[in-house]
């Protein structure tokens, strides 16, 4: 039986598991990315946010509560609030809508990659639902306007059109299978070109970093870059399993008499093997790097490194920031 919360010590603000190692990152993002929280109403999350808050002021919501129910609150909670702005994010930028989401885009992306018409919407539908995710979980608390935000989207989806179709010609005497990793470069392109576009205000204004006691120091923009880069690599991660092996995959498997029998199923069994691998690579490529980041005093911003040095801080100190998913 699970332990009674009111017997124990729990640091609520910080992850269940050891974010000091990759396994601890993987099973707390095996959690908070669970397709399975999309299914809560506003009224559990609501709750599940009462406990957290609650119990961050010192007051246990319900007697008899476990740690485990707790904990459950938790992962809910983080899984539909932002970790800065705490508020309630909109459903399709979560990262537990990656799953359902990005099979069924990069299903339809690697099946319909033969005419440039077809290229052409899957890259903009794509692009349109990674400009959502990217604003939903952007670090910090500043906001982006809309005019920052249109162009940030208008770059984007045309680099990764421009990429696609670019791409499509340059294979065209190629092996046919080539053609097939189209959609994957388009899409590995555009996520470095969309995510720091659609988080350029952070680059311009810096992101909150923090000192080991959790107190708000100052803004940099070099916080900003780090963050932003590991999320572009985690990103790209995410999306190589998925869009790599089932080209692969289908290449063999379109030439066996059942599948020219059945060419319809080529679209479901391209979208039921992208959600095999993102259900793993999603919580996996978003724990190759720690949620709570942080570089040396002698790495930030000239400004607030002579400020924080004259304040008494060295330059091996580290401080702290979200880098955003």
């Amino acid at each position: 039986m699970s332990e009674l919360v009111q017997d124990a010590k729990i640091k609520i603000d910080d992850p269940r598991y050891d974010q000091d190692t990759y396994s601890g990152r993987a099973k707390h993002f095996f959690l908070t990315t669970n397709p399975l929280n999309l299914l809560a109403t506003s009224q559990q999350l609501d709750e599940a946010k009462r406990i957290v808050e609650e119990y961050r002021h010192g007051v246990i919501a319900r007697t008899g509560m476990t740690v485990d129910d707790l904990w459950s609150a938790k992962y809910l909670y983080d899984s539909a609030f932002h970790p800065e702005t705490k508020e309630k994010m909109f459903i399709l930028g979560r990262m537990s809508a990656q799953v359902p989401c990005n099979m069924l885009i990069t299903g339809f992306m690697l099946t319909f990659y033969k005419t440039v018409p077809a290229i052409v919407f899957w890259q903009f539908v794509n692009q349109s639902f990674n400009s959502v995710v990217n604003y939903t979980n952007r670090s910090g608390d500043k906001p982006i306007t809309n005019t920052d935000l249109m162009k940030s989207y208008a770059v984007a989806t045309t680099a990764a059109t421009a990429t696609a179709v670019g791409l499509k010609a340059a294979v065209s005497k190629l092996p046919p299978i080539m053609a097939r990793f189209v959609p994957f470069a388009a899409v590995a392109g555009a996520n470095c070109v969309n995510l720091p576009f659609m988080r350029w205000n952070e680059i311009r204004d810096g992101i909150a970093v923090f000192d080991k006691d959790g107190n708000r120091v100052g803004e940099s923009s070099q916080a900003a870059k780090k963050a932003i880069t590991q999320v572009v690599l985690s990103r790209i991660g995410m999306a190589v399993p998925g869009m790599i092996i089932p080209p692969i995959i289908m290449n063999s498997l379109e030439q066996k008499p059942f599948m020219r029998r059945r060419p319809w199923l080529n679209s479901p069994i391209q979208i039921a093997l992208c959600g095999v691998f993102l259900t793993f690579t999603t919580p996996m490529c978003c724990a190759l790097f720690p949620q709570k980041s942080s570089l040396t005093v002698a790495k930030l911003d000239a400004k607030l490194r002579e400020k924080l040095l004259r304040d008494g801080m060295k330059e091996t100190d580290r401080v702290y920031f979200n880098k955003g998913l």
